[in-house]
This record gives structure tokens, sequence and C-alpha cells, in this order.
């Protein structure tokens, strides 16, 4: 995938009480599971309506917890965010249900898919409906769905189960759009994948941004084809932010370029906590 290809959707225009808000703020939060193991310390983010976000990091970063605190699903494994606050398009949602959530336009796309195996394809998009209030599933338009998926309508009577993981990724994310999404966040979309699967995904995220204007949060290991479809771009480490700016300008940066995408022979492999070490060695070698 070209990183000069992908389209991304226009910017928001600014209103007249000043610049659109953007549909998440994440203001200095915390998480700890099982009332021990802090995993998020203090960490802040926002994703701007209409746009893409990549969070990355290595594994232990905490970036599916962050998730699962934006979407209320730490009750599941025993966490709690016992500082800071989330606000999805200007709303407190400490008290939100994830049902709720759902409902009011956020959707978790979770690692590993998460697909109902022994049901059809036809059928898991019709449970998405169910996040629809008052909406009957037929009165729902699959063919947006079908258009992004062409696959899943070829398969659309077949179960689930038996699709590959790059087919049930797609039918993730087609589930995603059924539930009319303003945010979605999704959670490692390549892990598992072929290259030509990863780009063939990547290629259809830049697209629905594009043209359906759904904001995404974005948690990805693949930091370049990230970086390739996003408009900002968080990198994490250890529970914390540890450098941020626009996907461009990160992918441009010689320290990310060295440190995270293992670009050069000095650095690779080591992490932002080496860097002030790194570059005072190289005042000294130089």
């Amino acid at each position: 995938m070209a990183p000069s290809t992908a389209t991304h959707a226009p910017l928001p225009e600014a209103s007249a009480e000043g610049s659109v808000p953007p549909i998440l703020e994440i203001n200095n939060i915390e998480v700890v599971y099982n009332k021990a193991v802090q995993v998020l310390r203090g960490l802040s983010l926002s994703v701007p309506r209409g746009q893409i976000v990549a969070l990355l990091g290595s594994n232990g970063a905490g970036k599916s917890t962050t998730l699962k605190a934006i979407s209320n699903l730490l009750q599941l494994q025993n966490g709690e965010m016992p500082r800071g606050d989330i606000r999805f398009d200007r709303r407190d949602t400490r008290h939100d249900t994830p049902h709720g959530l759902v409902r009011s336009g956020l959707f978790h796309v979770m690692e590993g898919r998460h697909v109902f195996e022994d049901l059809s394809i036809e059928e898991n998009l019709i449970a998405a409906t169910y996040a629809l209030s008052g909406k009957r599933a037929s009165a729902v338009d699959f063919d947006k769905v079908y258009e992004y998926f062409p696959r899943l309508h070829e398969r659309r009577k077949g179960l689930a189960g038996y699709l590959s993981g790059g087919e049930q990724q797609m039918l993730a994310i087609g589930r995603a759009l059924i539930a009319e999404p303003k945010l979605i966040l999704l959670d490692e979309p390549s892990l598992g994948l072929s290259p030509v699967l990863v780009e063939t995904i990547f290629e259809i995220i830049a697209r629905i941004n594009a043209e359906q204007g759904v904001s995404m949060l974005l948690v990805e290991q693949n930091a370049s084809i990230a970086l390739a479809v996003a408009h900002y771009g968080y990198i994490m480490e250890t529970g914390k932010v540890v450098i941020d700016n626009t996907a461009e300008k990160l992918a441009a940066d010689p320290d990310v370029r060295e440190f995270y995408l293992g670009v050069g022979q000095e650095g690779t492999g080591k992490s932002f906590k080496d860097l002030k070490h790194y570059k005072r060695r190289k005042r000294w070698l130089s």
C-alpha cells in the first residue's frame, strides 16, 4: 500500500465559537488491574472528528487497555480507572454501559475479531443492528458493507467460522459500520494477516474514513502502514505517551524511524527512554 495514495476525509471546519471539539478526549487517566497492577499512568490523547489517529507501541505498552477504558470493558478483567476522565462526543462516559456507548456511536472492534462463528455472515450483520435503537434489521442498508467487502456478499449465507482470518476481520469491521458509528476503535486489525490482506484491510479503512467521515482510533504494531493512513499518531511506552505528532512527521522523524520503525543501525530495538542517553552519547562521539 503506497502511503501517498491514501485518501483522508476532509478535516472539519471551525465553528463560529471556535474549533470543532474532538470526538474523543482522554485526560490523564490511570488504569489498575486487580487493585495492584498499574497499566496506564496519566495517559492523555484526543481524536479529532473525522480523523484517523494511530496509537502505537510495543506489546505491554497499554494500547489495548486504553481502548478497553474508552469502551468501558475494564470491569470484565478486574480493571478500574481510579483517576482521569474520558469524554466521547462531549459526554463523560464514566457511568455509561458498554452497550450504551455502542448505541451512542462508539464501536470497539476488538483484537481477534470475535465474530459469531456459528452464525452466517448475514446473521452477524443482523446482530449488529441491535445497536440501532428502534430500527429494524430489514430497514438497515447492508449494501454499504458489501460494497466495501465484496467477499462478504459472495459468502453471506456461509458460517462465519469458516471464513479466513482476513475475511473475519472484514466482517468485524462490517458489523461496526452497521452500527452507524461516530467513532470506531480498531485493535490490531493486521494481526495474523498476510501482507496482501493487510494492504487490503488498510485501504478499506482509509476509504471508510474518507467516504463515511467516521473517526477512528487505530491500535497497531505495524507502525508503517498505520502511519500511512492516519492523520495523527501517539507512541506509548509503559502506560504513557512518549511522543506524538502528525503521522507524516512521525514517519519522517529520524528518532522515531531509528528507535521505533527499526530504520537505521544504532538504536534499533531500543525504546524512547534510552533516547536522551543515546543523543548524549552521539554528541560525545561527534
